[in-house]
């Protein structure tokens, strides 16, 4: 690890490769050795500019990040990708296609696209999207920027995972505006209606004044920042300067004001807690008698025997886990 460590901090890709799929391992060994490395190399992260791009699947989220990521790279900034795919409920598989949807950044030599299965996670992250941005800081990444699924799921544990939270939307307005989420806006640090060239420009900019009014009846969620809202093209690489300097600027208030490192410090501790519950679930279903136990206890609660707060406490109270 301490090899690995080293090559990592230096910036060879083979050895972030090697270290994001050792954090993504479930063996035991891995996860071991995982721990290890990431204690080696937190005194090396921290330094990026983490920022989540969410919205619903066809807003042009990938290719805003291509172009985007391409714009950062030729200013000199080291940019990493972390593109989350859904993943089949049935079946587990994914289609990873967020490196062929970028391309040009995949072949820039100061980019670096690690698309991931989300694996039913909850906001459709990858299990270990934190501990990944760590390796890509640890490496020199400056920019790190999370894709999410945006299908639906719950959002917050991109927020939760970013210093600027990102919403694209597309042109016009009308009734969408009325089946926007508004958990979504209210994390929401800028919104940006994409797809702005063309004749789909006034629709964008109509679509803007709407979220843009709807915002106003929402409380910040700093004292130093309002979510602006603009217009963006990523296929035509229109207003992605605008947007990468609110970007800055956003940063630059929560820095003077000191709620930067409030908030990440907020996250770290949440995710703390995020993975003392897995680790609980992880022993509730490893449980010899839990196991022995939990299919007749399914069974009474799928025929309407047992209701599911009875079962709960039943399978907690095997587990030693009871009041």
């Amino acid at each position: 690890m301490d090899d690995l460590a080293r090559r990592l901090v230096a910036g060879e890709r083979g050895a972030l490769a090697r270290a994001i799929t050792l954090v993504e391992s479930r063996r035991s060994d891995h996860r071991a050795a995982a721990l290890t490395l990431l204690q080696r190399i937190m005194p090396q992260t921290g330094g990026a500019i983490r920022v989540g791009v969410t919205g619903v699947p066809g807003v042009g989220k990938s290719t805003l990040i291509d172009m985007l990521g391409s714009n950062l790279t030729a200013a000199g900034h080291k940019v990493a990708v972390l593109a989350v795919d859904p993943s089949s409920a049935r079946t587990g598989g994914s289609i990873l296609g967020d490196k062929t949807r970028m391309q040009r950044l995949a072949v820039a030599p100061n980019a670096f696209i690690r698309p991931s299965p989300s694996s039913g996670t909850l906001g459709g992250v990858a299990a270990k999207t934190r501990e990944t941005t760590l390796l890509c800081e640890a490496a020199g990444f400056d920019v790190v920027i999370v894709e999410t699924v945006g299908v639906g799921q719950s959002e917050t544990t991109v927020a939760e995972l970013t210093d600027f939270f990102l919403v694209l939307m597309l042109p016009g307005a009308g009734d969408e505006l009325q089946g926007i989420k508004k958990g979504i806006i209210e994390l929401a640090d800028m919104i940006a209606v994409n797809k702005a060239e063309g004749e789909g420009l006034r629709r964008a900019q109509a679509a803007a004044a709407e979220y843009l009014a709807a915002l106003h009846i929402l409380a910040p969620a700093s004292k130093v920042w309002s979510p602006p809202v603009i217009t963006v093209s990523g296929l035509a690489n229109e207003g992605l300067d605008v947007l990468w300097r609110h970007i800055l600027d956003h940063r630059g208030r929560l820095e003077a004001a000191g709620e930067l490192t409030a908030k990440r410090r907020a996250q770290e501790v949440r995710w703390m807690w995020t993975l003392v519950d897995e680790r609980l679930q992880a022993r509730l279903r490893n449980d010899p008698a839990v196991r022995e136990r939990v299919p007749q206890i399914e069974a009474d609660v799928a025929a309407g025997t047992t209701p599911a707060t009875v079962a709960a406490a039943a399978i907690a109270e095997l587990a030693g886990l009871g009041d």
